[in-house]
């Protein structure tokens, strides 16, 4: 395990930067398989609890999948096949590498409370907007598409940091 925290956080961010990338440019079940193993790195030699954050990266993708399967559902997003029937792996893979910064690169967030009712609905959707740039993803309707996202992590972000700080306080630094 690595000792310094900001090694730890700096690793985080890049292991999710890499894994966000992956996805993006090549959605599928390859870049899901890299993302698990960024994942498990993570767990090895950054995480302090791991069982804890096993749990909690758990809960995020499971809470992150059906959202966006309601937005895949909805038409809030597409694969540009129009039949997404769940939601693709690699966006699960997407949420999976993202929870591990909610602990670690990203646990500055939760340091004011309004700081993610303010983050959130910008950067969330930023992210799908990003990936629609890069062809993974389709806003059949940019507008729609970005409030609608803006809405959801307005929600589900809060949401995450709550669970974390209720059920896993061990991970609140």
């Amino acid at each position: 395990m690595i000792k310094s925290d900001t090694v730890r956080k700096t690793i985080n961010f890049v292991l999710f930067q890499a894994g966000w990338l992956a996805c993006v440019l090549y959605p599928g079940l390859p870049a899901a398989g890299l993302v698990l193993l960024l994942v498990i790195f993570h767990l090895a030699f950054i995480s302090q609890h791991r069982s804890a954050e096993m749990q909690f990266i758990g809960a995020g993708v499971v809470l992150g999948g059906v959202l966006d399967g309601i937005w895949f559902q909805t038409g809030i997003l597409d694969d540009g096949t129009g039949s997404v029937e769940l939601t693709p792996v690699w966006l699960v893979g997407i949420w999976a590498i993202f929870m591990t910064t909610l602990s670690h690169s990203l646990s500055w967030i939760s340091s004011r409370a309004w700081l993610p009712f303010v983050c959130a609905p910008i950067a969330g959707p930023f992210a799908y907007w990003s990936a629609s740039k890069l062809g993974a993803v389709e806003l059949p309707d940019p507008t729609v598409s970005l409030i609608a996202l803006a809405l959801g992590w307005l929600v589900v972000f809060p949401t995450l940091l709550y669970l974390r700080k209720s059920l896993y306080p061990e991970l609140v630094q």
